[in-house]
């Protein structure tokens, strides 16, 4: 079951956009892309990183940043990886910009050689065929996905990962029933924090072949909760 948000919440949504579109938000500052990915950048990115490292992340790795945004937690990642092993794909192509401009020459990381790719559907396909992750991550991307795109990051991403690779992902949970929420405002086709059952993310993760480990809270200040998703085995049906 789909539980609907109030006519106010859709009401604010509308002013949302009805002011971006009319030219009426606030003007960029200078860090203007630290804002864009919700902030604490402080905070979230080191903690996106020492959780991947936590699991097991080292330099020879090869990790796909999904919804890297402007490199909140890729700038930890891309110095840390062997050069060319950090991967990320943004929707927001100046978002993504401004991370390569700003924050890898902030850093002292441009020559780190990360792989940054513009797409609103989780392409892979400029990624090399030979190339396979040994860890993905999706965090606070699948906070404002609906069910189908989630299902289609699910069927892009599962089948690049390395025999023992895990795709992290994190999410609102829902006790009893799903709740998607308004639309995000100015980008149309996302919902502000869509909330989703386990057992709903558990049915799209089997819809494309892949397994849910859930692993719960790992310290995000919005108690987002984290799943680890892995490719099913394989069924051996030799005699």
């Amino acid at each position: 079951m789909i539980v609907t948000m109030s006519r106010r919440a859709r009401f604010g949504d509308l002013m949302r956009r009805v002011k971006a579109r009319l030219g009426l938000a606030r003007p960029r500052g200078r860090d203007w892309h630290r804002r864009g990915v919700g902030g604490r950048w402080d905070v979230l990115g080191p903690l996106q990183f020492e959780f991947l490292k936590s699991q097991g992340l080292e330099p020879q790795h090869r990790l796909l940043d999904v919804g890297c945004g402007s490199l909140r937690g890729g700038v930890h990642a891309i110095g840390y990886l062997e050069p060319g092993h950090y991967f990320g794909i943004e929707k927001e192509s100046s978002l993504l910009e401004a991370g390569r401009s700003v924050e890898l020459p902030r850093y002292g990381i441009a020559d780190r050689e990360p792989r940054l790719h513009v797409t609103g559907t989780f392409d892979l396909s400029w990624v090399d065929t030979g190339v396979e992750f040994d860890f993905a991550i999706a965090q606070s991307v699948f906070t404002h996905l609906r069910p189908d795109l989630i299902r289609q990051c699910l069927r892009s991403v599962l089948p690049r990962l390395a025999r023992e690779g895990v795709f992290y992902a994190t999410f609102f949970e829902a006790e009893e029933e799903d709740v998607l929420g308004p639309d995000h405002g100015w980008r149309e086709d996302e919902l502000q924090h869509p909330v989703y059952t386990l057992r709903t993310l558990q049915g799209l993760a089997k819809e494309v072949g892949g397994t849910v480990e859930y692993i719960g809270a790992w310290g995000h200040p919005r108690d987002q909760r984290m799943l680890a998703i892995r490719r099913a085995p394989e069924v051996d049906h030799s005699p």
